[in-house]
């Protein structure tokens, strides 16, 4: 008897699908419900409500793969004789029968998104966007996001398995926008995770806004960044912007194994200073990457990439894995059904240190403190990276001073990890939606107060770290 959901026949798919021969065939089946709310210019200027279903279906022949997808149901051996009609490579004559693997929870969600009135949505846009507004007469521009869903999905493959996944996730983001004289700031403020709409009774909407205005009002004041090379500390509330950036896309086994990736054929050896562990961890419950099986039905897994200093791994999915001879991470992460899998991050962080933060910042007579980072662009080829700072501080004495506007991060993602000589016992957390391939999938990522003793910032050249 064949194994069904919503009257999907997985076996006979995927055989159908290798009835020309391949490695091994892949059934991926969706069903996501959600809301999207912006409200901008002080009025709600969308308000979307989705449900939807489709189908994937996959076809791996060596390190290559055709791939289909429909959202038509009644089209599903159609599909199948699709994929099929790709491969020329012999037939399949094996019978597929399918073990249902447990269900593995990673969601914290106590008030399901989809049963909340949407009305009390939009009423926690406008208790944010009310707020912002009034925070202080500089004020311009305001955007507020809303988003929740909540997504199912089922994987079968040929070799035998069955798995079911739910990954629950909300967003609430602030974006203002200060303007005083010639000058223009921003400032922005993201939450979410694999979480329920309780996560803004947590967090309450009216101080989103207070801390996503507050810092653009701070910069809108501050004097413009000295530009130069100096000591900087990245406070964790930065963010893992550094982490995700300027190391983790470069493991993604496809960029790796190909060769272009500056850590491209580096298992072994020193990428990094002996104070820095890398870990990817798609098991943690209620983070934005967070999933019990990734979107090849691989369980999620917690590698280690970097241990002390030194390339333990790289994160793969069922080609880069075969291709490359590497061990199965479970990172196959794909946007929707309308898409195949690619070794994505899941939540990638740096592991905590022994020291309190405030003893790293008391080791910098005069540097810059990172509060905030902001957007960055990395060449995963050679390393190179530029971030912004959306906070930033000038150090004095050891402590955090005047704060400043306008600065970047320069440098090579290998050679400043291979230069930060302290780790904090801290841990902060940032989410973001990562882009490659063309496809978003959400993601988390941390490290703990860092300090490197070099690194170039852009700034105001002849500005120097000292009040006036």
């Amino acid at each position: 008897m064949e194994t069904s959901l919503s009257g999907i026949p997985f076996e006979r798919l995927l055989k159908k699908a290798l009835k020309n021969g391949g490695d091994f065939s892949e059934v991926y089946f969706e069903h996501k419900q959600g809301t999207s709310i912006v409200s901008e210019a002080r009025r709600i200027e969308r308000f979307v409500s989705t449900t939807e279903s489709g189908l994937g279906l996959r076809v791996v022949v060596g390190d290559r793969s055709a791939y289909a997808y429909t959202n038509d149901f009644s089209a599903l051996d159609e599909l199948a004789d699709t994929v099929a009609a790709a491969v020329k490579r012999g037939s399949f004559e094996q019978a597929i029968s399918l073990e249902r693997r447990p269900v593995r929870e990673v969601v914290l969600s106590r008030i399901d998104p989809t049963g909340v009135d949407p009305d009390k949505k939009i009423e926690m846009v406008n208790r944010a966007q009310t707020k912002a507004w009034g925070y202080d007469p500089s004020v311009a521009q305001v955007k507020v996001m809303y988003g929740d869903g909540v997504r199912s999905v089922v994987v079968a493959n040929s070799k035998g398995f069955i798995v079911e996944d739910r990954r629950d996730s909300i967003v609430f983001v602030v974006q203002g926008v200060v303007a005083r004289d010639s000058l223009i700031e921003t400032g922005y403020e993201p939450v979410g995770g694999a979480r329920g709409f309780e996560l803004l009774e947590e967090d309450p909407p009216e101080l989103i806004a207070e801390r996503a205005l507050s810092r653009a009002l701070q910069t809108l004041k501050a004097r413009r960044a000295p530009a130069g090379t100096m000591p900087v500390v990245l406070s964790s509330e930065a963010g893992g912007t550094m982490v995700h950036e300027a190391i983790g896309h470069g493991l993604e086994a496809d960029l790796a194994g190909e060769g272009l990736s500056v850590y491209s054929g580096q298992i072994g050896k020193k990428v990094a200073s002996d104070v820095i562990t890398v870990i990817d961890d798609g098991t943690i419950k209620g983070l934005r990457g967070s999933m019990g099986y990734d979107d090849e039905g691989n369980p999620a897994t917690r590698t280690v990439l970097v241990e002390n200093g030194i390339l333990k791994a790289y994160l793969t999915d069922f080609i880069t894995s075969m291709k490359f001879g590497l061990p199965l991470s479970g990172n196959g992460r794909r946007e929707s059904y309308r898409n195949r899998p690619i070794p994505r991050m899941s939540n990638t962080m740096i592991q905590p240190g022994t020291l309190k933060p405030e003893e790293i910042l008391a080791k910098v007579d005069k540097g810059l403190f990172v509060k905030k980072m902001g957007g960055g662009q990395v060449n995963t080829v050679n390393g190179d990276f530029v971030f912004n700072i959306a906070e930033g501080y000038l150090i004095e004495n050891g402590k955090a001073g005047a704060p400043i506007r306008g600065a970047t991060l320069i440098g090579n993602g290998p050679k400043v990890l291979g230069s930060i000589t302290h780790v904090g016992n801290d841990l902060g957390f940032g989410i973001g939606t990562c882009g490659k391939d063309g496809q978003g999938v959400g993601v988390a990522d941390a490290q703990p107060t860092l300090l490197i003793p070099e690194i170039t910032v852009g700034g105001e050249i002849g500005s120097a770290p000292s009040e006036g």
